[in-house]
């Protein structure tokens, strides 16, 4: 799931998500329409291990906590 709701983390956190579910917040400044899809394609492309985890995007770094309690 990608989002840029800052308050997903706790609603994904109160639930119990499956180990294959992953939770990515992005906290960088919205591209320009036409570039968008792009630009998030190649942040979430970029790596293979979201499941799993609730991870936060930011310019220059990406953060990642387990989702399991």
């Amino acid at each position: 799931m990608l989002t840029f709701d800052k308050d997903f983390g706790e609603l994904a956190k109160a639930s119990s998500l499956p180990s294959t579910c992953g939770i990515v917040l992005l906290r960088v400044p919205p591209p320009a329409p036409g570039r968008i899809g792009k630009v998030i394609a190649d942040l979430v492309l970029g790596r293979d291990d979201w499941a799993g985890h609730f991870s936060v995007i930011e310019p220059g770094r990406v953060r990642m906590r387990p989702l399991a309690k």
